[in-house]
């Protein structure tokens, strides 16, 4: 291992230090962020299943 490899190793980050991430979501045809959602529906958003469709080569 190198210097810098190490040194990205050992940062570590107290929660005063933290950024909050902004997860923002598609909701009847146009962006908003999650964090505005009522109670309800962001329990509904934390409950979403989400998936990958695979394609099929012809």
């Amino acid at each position: 291992m190198n210097n810098e490899t190490q040194l990205t190793n050992n940062l570590k980050l107290e929660d005063h230090e933290r950024q909050r991430c902004e997860v923002w979501t598609r909701v009847m045809g146009y962006h908003r962020p999650v964090a505005q959602f009522n109670p309800g529906k962001q329990s509904e958003h934390a409950e979403r299943r989400h998936f990958t469709e695979t394609s099929y080569a012809s």
